[in-house]
C-alpha cells in the first residue's frame, strides 16, 4: 500500500472513530435528562384560574403599574427577528397582579408588538399569560407612549427583549417619564435589555440619570456568546453604553440571577431575573411581597450560583438540599444547557462538573 493510501485510510479510521464517540456521547448525555413525567395535564392549557399564587390570599387593589415593551421586530438591517420576550412580560406582570396591582402594556408604537417566545423557557405562569384573555387584550392592544399619562401609575417596567435596543434609547416619551418617575421617587425599573431605557435619560439638574447608579443588564459576554456580530448589529453593547453614561456596572455569573437596587431604580441582568426584579420593585413601593411557590428553574439558578461562587461540593449540598424535600425540585434539562453553554466558552472543565451535577442530580429519581 503507497505511503498516500496509508494516509487515507488511518485518517478514515480516525475521523470514524470520532464520529462514533461523538454520538455515543451524545446518546450517554441525553440519557442524563430523566422523561418529562406524564401528569395528565398538558401544561399548554394552564389558565390564571388554575394558579393558586393569583387565586388565594387576594391582596386588594393597590394601585397601576405600567409594563413598557418594544415595538421592534428586527435587529437593524441583520434581517434578524426580535421582540419582546414574553417570560419577561408574563412572570412580572403575575408578580404585580399578586400584589395587588393593575398592569397596564405600553410600547413606543401601540398596538400589537412583537413577540419573542422560546419553547424551552416556557413554563406554567407563561402559559397562563398566553391563555388570560385581559391580559392578551392588554398586549395586543399596547398603549402607545405619547398616550400614557404618567400619573396613573405608581411605577414603570421595562421589558428586555433585543428589540428594546433600538426603540427604547431615543423615544422622548420613555425618557420624560423615567425622568418624573425617578425624580418623584416613584420605582422604575428594567430587566435584560429594558435598561436600554435608561441610557439618554437626564434629570432636571442636567445630570445623567445614570451616574453613579448601580445597575445590571445583559452583559457583554451574555450577548457576543449568542450573537458574535452583536457589535455590528445593534447600535450599541448595553453594558457599554451604561458605564459610558457613568453608571456602576454590577455584574453577575453567565446567564444567572443578578438583581441591582439603586434607591428606586431596579434592574435586572437577564431573563433569569424577572422574578426577583418584579418582588424587588413590589419591596421597594413598601410592600411585602406575597409568597409564592419558588419555581424549579429558581432552584437550579440557585445551584448554578452556588457552583459559580463555592465551588462544585457545595452545589452538590445545595442539591441535596433541594431534592431531598422533592426530587423533582431540579430543572436538569438548565443544567444541561448551562453545561453546553460552558462547553462552547471551551471551559472543559466546568462543563464536565455541571455535567458531573446533572448526573448527581439523578440519583435522587
Amino acid at each position: 500500500m503507497s505511503g498516500k493510501r496509508k494516509i487515507i485510510k488511518w485518517s478514515l479510521i480516525v475521523f470514524a472513530g470520532l464520529i462514533t464517540t461523538i454520538v455515543l456521547f451524545g446518546v450517554w448525555f441525553m440519557s442524563l435528562l430523566p422523561p418529562i413525567p406524564e401528569s395528565g395535564k398538558d401544561i399548554k392549557t394552564t389558565s390564571p384560574s388554575e394558579l393558586s399564587y393569583l387565586t388565594e390570599d387576594i391582596i386588594p387593589y393597590r394601585g397601576k403599574i405600567l409594563a413598557v415593551v418594544t415595538s421592534t421586530d428586527q435587529m437593524g438591517s441583520s434581517g434578524k427577528s426580535t421582540g419582546y420576550e414574553l417570560t419577561e412580560l408574563s412572570r412580572a406582570y403575575y408578580v404585580f397582579q399578586a400584589n395587588g396591582f393593575q398592569v397596564d402594556v405600553a410600547s413606543p408604537k401601540g398596538g400589537n408588538p412583537p413577540v419573542v417566545i422560546d419553547d424551552g423557557d416556557m413554563k406554567d405562569f407563561d402559559y397562563a399569560f398566553l391563555n388570560d384573555a385581559t391580559a392578551q387584550a392588554k398586549v395586543t392592544h399596547s398603549i402607545p407612549m405619547k398616550d400614557v399619562d404618567p400619573k396613573e401609575y405608581e411605577a414603570v417596567y421595562f421589558v428586555g427583549g433585543k428589540g428594546a435596543m433600538f426603540d427604547f434609547p431615543e423615544n422622548e416619551h420613555i425618557q420624560s417619564l423615567v425622568m418624573a418617575y425617578y425624580e418623584s421617587g416613584k420605582v422604575v425599573g428594567a430587566v435584560c435589555h429594558g435598561p436600554a431605557a435608561l441610557v439618554n435619560v437626564t434629570l432636571s439638574d442636567g445630570s445623567p440619570l445614570l451616574a453613579n447608579r448601580t445597575v445590571s443588564s445583559f452583559t457583554n459576554e451574555e450577548e457576543l456568546l449568542l450573537i458574535p456580530d452583536a457589535a455590528e448589529i445593534f447600535p450599541f453593547l448595553l453594558q457599554d453604553k451604561l458605564t459610558e453614561n457613568g453608571a456602576q456596572f454590577n455584574e453577575g455569573f453567565m446567564y444567572l440571577n443578578r438583581v441591582s437596587k439603586d434607591g428606586n431604580l431596579v434592574t435586572g441582568q437577564n431573563p433569569w431575573s424577572t422574578w426577583a426584579v418584579a418582588e424587588t420593585i413590589i419591596e421597594q413601593m413598601g410592600y411585602t411581597p406575597k409568597e409564592r411557590t419558588i419555581t424549579t428553574e429558581e432552584n437550579t439558578i440557585s445551584v448554578l450560583g452556588m457552583f459559580e461562587a463555592e465551588g462544585y461540593s457545595k452545589a452538590k449540598m445545595t442539591i441535596d438540599q433541594f431534592c431531598t424535600m422533592d426530587t423533582m425540585s431540579i430543572d436538569r434539562e438548565l443544567l444541561a444547557v448551562h453545561s453546553i453553554v460552558a462547553a462552547m466558552q471551551f471551559d472543559l472543565l466546568k462543563a464536565v462538573n455541571l455535567i458531573r451535577l446533572l448526573s448527581y442530580s439523578n440519583g435522587y429519581l
